[in-house]
Order: structure tokens, then C-alpha cells, then sequence
């Protein structure tokens, strides 16, 4: 008999072991894996690291593609179906990932956004003031390139809030000091797509002098076809993340600046918080990790 009474018990305290060990997994759900893009390496490297600090298990997912919205929405599904505590996610859509969220919460998962801010009221976003930041871009072009100059925005994904901010930070300051916008692209924060859409903007416009691109991985796609025009020396390029190749261009006299982020510093940050949205705690609903524009005379304290 005794034997019949505690098999139920052992059955119950492993059953309770393991939902104490899911309520201390936080999936971070980026837009891409980190081997495409230092900047998602970065950030799931310093979400790895606070984990450990915390004494938490830290999943990262990732569609193949940014441009990949439903297959990071299934990740999301997965990840509340192996009833993880706490998500921290930079939305692909933030449209198109809302009802998933929002299941989400409902399950009582915490949530918060980290580099691109979702559509869901009352999460918290943890990340750059993205308009502030390509302010700065535009700031740098407009002290370094003649008043008036023909100059050209390549933009990200313009379904997503930190495209829509760059391009109006951009837009409204190179408007402020008297540049001539000819030609906005979007390159989708890819590298040939940004090559290709360059191409096609000098050839319309060969007298071009600026090109401020929303990330850096178009920015170095901008570089590459610049130096196969035999235009570089004469078109100012600005970036936006200073990931380590785009920090390298600077250092080269290539790309002439870039915006610094904290993606590390989001990547804790957002998982930290989510613990704390699970915990019932009160935070702020902004986290601005700040930025910082990157030059020839600052780049290496960024390598």
C-alpha cells in the first residue's frame, strides 16, 4: 500500500520540478540569427550573459530572414508551447506578431519588446530612440556636405517601427538643414539589396553626395557599389549600429560614420525585464539604451 501512495507523490514533485525549471527559460525571438548579422550576435550574447548572472535558462530563436514574419511568429508558438516564463522579442511585424503577444500575456507569460517596438499597448520597449539616433546621422551629413547636395536614405523594412523612425529622423533632418532628397530605396537591411538599389540611384542621379542607410549591413552594400562606380571618394556614407565590419569601414575611410547602439546591453536588459514583467514588478515603459555616433576620431573604442 505504501508503495501505492508514494508513486503518486514522486509523479507529482518531478511534475513540479519541471514547470519551477519552465518558469525560469526566457526566449529571446530576434529578427535573424546572429551569423547574419553582428548586431543580433551581440544581442543574444549579452542576453546569454545576464542569464547566467541570473541563474535562468535563455533561449534564442530566430527566423532565417528578417523578412521572415511568419516563421517568427511559429517560433513564438513553439516557445509558448514548451510554456517558457518570459519572452523578450524584436518584432519582424509588429502588426503581424500582436495576436501572438497577446495570447502571450493571456497565459500569463511576461513580454517585452527589445530594438523595434511592437504594436501591443503596455509593453514595455527596451532600445534606441531610432528617430534621435538617425538625427545624428543626419546632423553629420548636413555639417560635412555642402548645402543643397543631392543625397539619398536607403531604408529597412517599412512595415517595422525602427525603419519608419530612422526614415523620419533621417528625412527630417537632412530636410531641416537644406539637403536635396532625390531618391529613397528601401534595401530591407540587406546588404545586396542594398547594392543593387545604390546602383540604381547613381545611375539616376551621378551627382549624388550623401547616402545615409538605416543599417549598416546596407550601408557596406552602398560602399560596394560606390567603389565599383569609382564614386566613393566623392559620396559621404553614414550608417546606423557601428556592428564590428561597419566600424572597420570607418576605420578605412570608407563609410564615414555610424550610430552606435547597446544591442548587448538590450539583450540583458530585455531579459531581465521580461523576468520582472512575469514577477509582477513595475517598469518603465520606455528603456532608452542611448546612442552614439561613431567616427574616424571615436571608431576605435568601438572595434
Amino acid at each position: 500500500m505504501m508503495r501505492k501512495i508514494l508513486l503518486p507523490v514522486a509523479i507529482a514533485l518531478s511534475v513540479a520540478a519541471f514547470d519551477a525549471q519552465a518558469a525560469e527559460t526566457v526566449a529571446v525571438v530576434l529578427k535573424a540569427p546572429g551569423s547574419r548579422n553582428p548586431f543580433w550576435a551581440a544581442m543574444q550574447a549579452g542576453a546569454e550573459a545576464k542569464g547566467k548572472e541570473l541563474g535562468v535558462n535563455v533561449v534564442v530563436v530566430a527566423p532565417p530572414r528578417e523578412s521572415d514574419v511568419q516563421g517568427q511568429i511559429v517560433r513564438v508558438e513553439d516557445q509558448l508551447a514548451k510554456k517558457v516564463a518570459a519572452i523578450a522579442i524584436a518584432p519582424t511585424d509588429p502588426i503581424a506578431l500582436a495576436p501572438v503577444l497577446e495570447q502571450a500575456r493571456k497565459q500569463g507569460v511576461g513580454v517585452v519588446f527589445i530594438d523595434t517596438q511592437g504594436s501591443n499597448p503596455g509593453i514595455t520597449f527596451i532600445g534606441t530612440n531610432n528617430e534621435a539616433g538617425a538625427a545624428l546621422a543626419a546632423d553629420y551629413i548636413c555639417k560635412n556636405v555642402p548645402k543643397g547636395s543631392e543625397v539619398a536614405i536607403l531604408l529597412g523594412i517599412i512595415t517595422q517601427s525602427t525603419a519608419q523612425a530612422r526614415e523620419q529622423g533621417s528625412k527630417k533632418g537632412l530636410t531641416a538643414c537644406g539637403m536635396n532628397i532625390v531618391a529613397e530605396r528601401p534595401a530591407d537591411w540587406d546588404t545586396d539589396r542594398a547594392r543593387s538599389a545604390m546602383e540604381n540611384i547613381i545611375t539616376g542621379h551621378p551627382n549624388l553626395k550623401a547616402v545615409f542607410a538605416s543599417n549598416d549591413t546596407m550601408a557596406l552594400g552602398a560602399v560596394q557599389a560606390l567603389k565599383s562606380a569609382n564614386m566613393l571618394s566623392k559620396v559621404t556614407v553614414v550608417g546606423f549600429d557601428a556592428n564590428p565590419d561597419a566600424v572597420a569601414s570607418v576605420l578605412a575611410g570608407e563609410m564615414k560614420a555610424t550610430v552606435a547602439q547597446k544591442p548587448k546591453e538590450m539583450g540583458a536588459l530585455g531579459v531581465e525585464n521580461a523576468l520582472n514583467v512575469k514577477r509582477g514588478k513595475n517598469i518603465p515603459l520606455v528603456i532608452d539604451t542611448g546612442a552614439v555616433l561613431v567616427t574616424k576620431a571615436n571608431a576605435a573604442s568601438y572595434k
